[in-house]
C-alpha cells in the first residue's frame, strides 16, 4: 500500500480531482445542451457519456497542461507543488495517463453517432493544443472557451443529428463566459505570467480588463435572452438568468481592486451562475 499511494495521490493531484470546480464549469454548461437539445430529460445513456466524457476530458486536459508547464510551474508560487515539479509523479508516467484518459474517452464516445465521432475529434484538438497557446498568443481564453463549449455542439449533433442556430449561440454564449472568467483566474498569475512570459487575456487586457470582463458577460446574457426568444422559455429560464447577471455584478465587486485572492473568488463563483441557468432550462421543461 505505501508503494501505491505517492501514484495514487500523483494521479489525484494532476488530474485536478481535488479541485472540482473545472469540471464544474464544464459539465454544466454541456447539460444545458443536451437538455435543450433533447427539450427535456436526454435519457441515462447520454447523460452518463457527456458526464463521464467530461470528467475524462477535463483531467486529461489537466495532465497536458501540467506536461506543456513543467518547465515553469516551479517558478510559480501557485503551481510549484505540481506532480510533475515535486517529484511525485513523472513526465513519462504523466504521458502514459495522458493516452490512457484518451482511451477511455474514445471508448465513451464509441457508444454515440458517427456525426458526434467525427466531432470529438475537433474535441481533442482543443484540449490538447490550449496549454500551448498560452506562448503563441495572448488569447488562450479563447481557445479555452472552445475547448468547454466544444460538448454542446457534440449534444446537439447527437440528439438532433442537427446543428441548429440555437447551438451555436448557446456555444458562443459559454465560450464568451470562460473568457470572462479565465481572465478572472488570469489576474491571480498575472505578475507571474509576465516573470515567466506566459501570455494572457489578462495581461493584453491591462487596466481595461474589469470593462472587458463586463463588456463578454453583457454579451453572455443577451446571447442567452436570444436562445431564450428562439426557444420560447418560460419566466424560470429568465428568472435564472437574472440570478446569473447577479452573479456578473457581484462578481465585479470582487474584481474592482485586482486582489489575488477576490479575483480567484470572482472565478470560484461562475459555476454557480452556470448552474443556476441549467437549473432554469430543467424546471422550464
Amino acid at each position: 500500500m505505501t508503494s501505491f499511494a505517492p501514484s495514487w495521490q500523483g494521479i489525484k493531484l494532476i488530474t485536478r480531482m481535488d479541485k472540482p470546480i473545472g469540471t464544474y464549469l464544464l459539465l454544466w454548461p454541456t447539460f444545458w445542451a443536451l437538455y435543450v437539445a433533447a427539450e427535456g430529460f436526454p435519457g441515462w445513456h447520454l447523460t452518463l457519456v457527456f458526464a463521464l466524457g467530461v470528467f475524462i476530458m477535463r483531467s486529461a486536459g489537466c495532465v497536458v497542461n501540467d506536461i506543456a508547464d513543467r518547465k515553469v510551474d516551479g517558478k510559480v508560487k501557485r503551481t510549484a507543488q505540481r506532480p510533475l515539479v515535486s517529484g511525485l509523479m513523472t513526465s513519462k508516467e504523466a504521458i502514459t495517463l495522458f493516452f490512457s484518459l484518451l482511451a477511455v474517452a474514445l471508448a465513451l464516445v464509441l457508444t454515440l453517432s458517427w456525426y458526434s465521432i467525427s466531432l470529438s475529434l475537433i474535441a481533442l484538438l482543443l484540449a490538447a493544443s490550449y496549454p500551448f497557446m498560452k506562448r503563441l498568443t495572448h488569447f488562450p481564453q479563447v481557445v479555452l472557451g472552445a475547448a468547454f463549449s466544444w460538448g454542446m455542439i457534440m449534444a446537439f449533433a447527437e440528439t438532433q443529428q442537427n446543428i441548429p442556430v440555437t447551438a451555436w449561440l448557446l456555444f458562443f454564449a459559454n465560450l464568451l463566459w470562460t473568457v470572462a472568467y479565465d481572465t478572472m483566474y488570469a489576474m491571480v498569475d498575472r505578475d507571474d505570467d509576465l516573470l515567466i512570459g506566459v501570455k494572457s487575456t489578462a495581461i493584453i487586457f491591462g487596466k481595461l480588463d474589469k470593462i472587458i470582463i463586463a463588456l463578454l458577460q453583457i454579451l453572455v446574457l443577451a446571447l442567452l435572452v436570444k436562445v431564450g426568444q428562439i426557444q420560447q422559455f418560460n419566466m424560470f429560464y429568465y428568472l435564472g438568468l437574472i440570478v446569473a447577471g447577479s452573479s456578473f455584478i457581484y462578481q465585479q465587486h470582487l474584481i474592482k481592486k485586482r486582489q489575488r485572492d477576490n479575483c480567484f473568488k470572482a472565478f470560484l463563483n461562475n459555476h454557480y451562475g452556470l448552474l443556476i441557468v441549467l437549473l432554469g432550462i430543467i424546471i422550464q421543461y
